[in-house]
C-alpha cells in the first residue's frame, strides 16, 4: 500500500472513530436526560458525562433539533417528544397499555380519542383511537402537530407544567380543573377536551375530541380517569432496573 492510500485510510478510520464516540456520548448524554425526570442544567449534564460544556452544548443542540431533548423552565433539559414518538412506533408494551385505554375512552365519550406529546413548541398526535358511534366522527391524524398554545391537548400539557408568570388563564384554569375544554380552536364545531399526563419524564396529554354534541360534564372525568390509568399502566409496565 503506497503512503498516500496509508494516509487516507488513516485518516478514515480517525474520522469514523470519531463519529463513533460523538454518536456514543450523544447515547449516553440522552440516556442521562431520560432518566432525571427534574431535568438538568447543561452544567450537571457535563459533569456527569466528563465533558467540557462547550461539547455539551453541540450535544444537546444536536438532540433537541431533533426532539429528543427539550429545554424546559430555567433552561433545564429533559426528554423531548420523539422519545415517546420512537417508543410508540416500536414499543409494544406502550401500545398494550396506551392503545385499550384510548379505545375505551373513545368507545365511552363517543368520540375521537387521542394521546399528544410535547415536540418542541408544538403538540403532535401519536395514536388515536376513533369511536363507531355516531354518522360524523372528527378525524385526528396521527402525527399531525399544532402549537402549544392552542387546542385542548397543547393547552393540557402546558397545564402540567409549574405555573409561570404571564401564562394564559386557559392554562391556568386546565391546572386547576384537571383538564383543558376547547372549542373551535384546530377546527370550527369541535370540542376538545384533555388532561395531561407524564409518560418516562416526556410530557403529554390524553383527550377526546368530538362536534358539538360532546357532553362535557361527562366526559371530562372520564379524561381524567384515563390519563390517571395510562400513567399508572405505563410506569408498571417499565422495566426495572436490575430486573
Amino acid at each position: 500500500m503506497s503512503r498516500k492510500m496509508t494516509e487516507k485510510a488513516g485518516k478514515a478510520e480517525a474520522t469514523e472513530t470519531g463519529l463513533l464516540q460523538t454518536l456514543q456520548r450523544g447515547m449516553e448524554a440522552f440516556r442521562i436526560v431520560a432518566a432525571a425526570p427534574g431535568g438538568l442544567s447543561v452544567a450537571e449534564l457535563a459533569e456527569r458525562l466528563g465533558l467540557n460544556r462547550a461539547n455539551v452544548y453541540r450535544i444537546v443542540a444536536t438532540l433537541e433539533a431533533d426532539g429528543f431533548v427539550a429545554k424546559g423552565p430555567g433552561g433545564r433539559i429533559r426528554p423531548g417528544g420523539a422519545m415517546l414518538a420512537l417508543a410508540v412506533g416500536v414499543d409494544v408494551q406502550l401500545r398494550a397499555v396506551v392503545g385499550p385505554a384510548l379505545d375505551r375512552l373513545a368507545m365511552e365519550a363517543a368520540a375521537t380519542a387521542f394521546l399528544s406529546i410535547a415536540r418542541g413548541d408544538d403538540a403532535e398526535a401519536v395514536l388515536v383511537s376513533e369511536s363507531d358511534a355516531g354518522l360524523i366522527r372528527v378525524g385526528y391524524r396521527v402525527g399531525s402537530r399544532h402549537p402549544l398554545a392552542r387546542g385542548a391537548a397543547g393547552i393540557a400539557i402546558l397545564a402540567g407544567r409549574p405555573a409561570a408568570p404571564g401564562e394564559a388563564p386557559a392554562i391556568a384554569t386546565a391546572r386547576n380543573e384537571g383538564v383543558s375544554v376547547t372549542r373551535g380552536e384546530l377546527q370550527r364545531g369541535a370540542i376538545g377536551i384533555a388532561a395531561p399526563v407524564r409518560l418516562a419524564g416526556v410530557e403529554a396529554s390524553v383527550g377526546v375530541v368530538a362536534l358539538d354534541d360532546l357532553e362535557v360534564a361527562r366526559v371530562a372525568p372520564l379524561v381524567r380517569a384515563t390519563a390517571s390509568s395510562i400513567a399508572a399502566g405505563f410506569s408498571a409496565a417499565r422495566p426495572r432496573s436490575g430486573a
